[in-house]
């Protein structure tokens, strides 16, 4: 395996990071911290540093400085990735896409914060915002990790012609933007509405009253959404190892089904544990972990050319271990030397 470059090794640390931000985030949201700084942003109760700071204040504001540690990473990134690769490359668009996300994380965190849509509102509208931060962290994410990936050597995403194997990657990919979404609801009715105990979140969970807030209904939709995404992505691994059978997919299609597995087992227990902080971190975490390894396992399966078609690298391969065209005799012999045959969508015919 080729030594990654500095770059590589940077982006890679900052997608670890930004996944440790995330957690964190949700550190926040489970100890009811998200009001620590008042309806001020990106201020802390009006001032840069509070005086006599409650504990809420300062996992508020360390969550602040995290995040904002993160976008100026990211802004490295981009920089970084202008000066290091030519215009047009594909580095260079996952940096800068990078950034926008970013930045549209930040907005959207601002928004929750002036419009007081954190702490104790279980109103629709943390509900869409909570969604809609969601779905931009795994779009952030998906990002970082695609642009880790090419600079580590990964080839141009090809989704046209890949038939099945595209749909194997896309179904859990679009999957997990649902899930995701159900849990981080589940995850917030946990922190309003938490069951006294076991026996009382179940029957809550199973025949939750008319009134019942939106927030408890979802805590027994979550679970079946998330089994049915792990079945989806089992059976997509395994088809995965028939149609891409590369020692780099395989490798990948067992760590997203181990990882796929672990975050079930962790959500069993998040259910008989009544959601613990410890255990929400574990569970985000883990979360990340299989969405960060579906892209990968993705960007690794589609970058691999449909059956029957030479990729670039084939082309420039055959092209370099062709002898040279020659002139008098040797012409003649060269002429028989073995080519490379595009397909018959690629090939031109020149009438004489």
């Amino acid at each position: 395996m080729p030594r990654l470059s500095r770059f590589a090794r940077f982006a890679w640390g900052l997608l670890a990071y930004d996944v440790a931000v995330v957690a964190w985030g949700a550190y926040v949201r489970a100890t009811g911290s998200g009001a620590g700084c008042g309806r001020h942003w990106p201020l802390c109760n009006g001032q840069v540093v509070p005086r006599a700071p409650r504990v809420q204040t300062l996992v508020e504001l360390s969550h602040r400085l995290s995040s904002g540690l993160a976008m100026a990473g990211t802004l490295a990134l981009l920089v970084w990735a202008l000066r290091a690769y030519p215009r047009g490359h594909r580095v260079r668009r996952g940096a800068a896409a990078s950034m926008t996300l970013m930045m549209f994380e930040a907005l959207i965190g601002a928004g929750l914060v002036l419009f007081e849509l954190v702490a104790h509102d279980a109103s629709m509208k943390r509900a869409l915002g909570v969604s809609l931060h969601l779905t931009n962290t795994l779009l952030l994410l998906a990002s970082t990790a695609l642009t880790a990936w090419w600079a580590s050597g990964g080839g141009r995403l090809r989704v046209r012609g890949q038939g099945a194997a595209a749909w194997a990657v896309g179904v859990p990919l679009a999957a997990m933007f649902v899930v995701g979404a159900s849990g981080a609801l589940t995850a917030l009715g946990d922190t309003l509405f938490p069951p006294a105990s076991l026996a009382a979140g179940l029957a809550q969970d199973l025949s939750p009253g008319a009134g019942a807030h939106l927030f408890v209904r979802l805590r027994a939709l979550h679970p079946v959404l998330a089994v049915t995404t792990t079945a989806a992505i089992l059976v997509a691994c395994a088809a995965l190892r028939v149609l891409r059978p590369s020692r780099a997919v395989l490798s990948m299609t067992y760590v997203a089904s181990a990882l796929c597995l672990a975050q079930v087992g962790a959500g069993l227990l998040d259910v008989v544990t009544l959601a613990p902080v410890w255990l929400q971190l574990l569970h985000v975490t883990l979360a990340d972990g299989v969405w960060c390894s579906l892209v990968l396992l993705a960007a690794t399966a589609l970058a691999q050319d449909p059956a029957g078609e030479p990729s670039e690298g084939a082309i420039a391969r055959s092209a370099a271990a062709s002898p040279a065209p020659a002139s008098g005799p040797s012409r003649g012999r060269a002429a028989h030397a073995p080519s490379l045959t595009l397909p018959s969508s690629r090939r031109t015919t020149r009438r004489p």
